[in-house]
């Protein structure tokens, strides 16, 4: 048995590129995801780390990304990890991206952003 799952929490790099094929059309965005930095026990700084994510999408999946994801965006995504390669003047040149399959739109950066502000005020509150 094998699985093959990708699920990612993060914002959108850059406003989706629709490419049209005869078989339907195709978006591609990136996706960036950071992990927090912290402290150590033993006092050592460990700096954040941003890792970013080639995304694809295919057919229906990608008139949804079309419409309604944008650059700043935060969204959660689910699908497979793929590599593919081609040959170039400079040699084998590799890709690795996901190929989503779900989508959730989970606000723009600046709704995301009022909806933090309003959960730290809210968090001197005695209910």
């Amino acid at each position: 048995m094998a699985i093959n799952k990708v699920i990612l929490l993060g914002r959108v790099g850059k406003d989706p590129e629709i490419q049209q094929f005869d078989g339907g059309n195709k978006a591609s965005f990136s996706v960036a995801t950071t992990e927090r930095g912290f402290t150590t026990r033993d006092g050592k700084e460990i700096p954040e780390k941003t890792e970013w994510h080639n995304i694809v999408c295919w057919k229906g999946l990608s008139t949804i990304v079309e419409r309604f994801v944008k650059k700043g965006d935060l969204i959660y995504l689910e699908g497979k990890i793929t590599t593919r390669s081609w040959d170039s003047d400079n040699g084998k040149k590799y890709i690795t991206e996901i190929v989503a399959d779900n989508i959730e739109l989970l606000g723009n950066k600046t709704e995301s952003k009022v909806a933090e502000d309003m959960e730290q005020e809210s968090d001197g509150l005695p209910f």
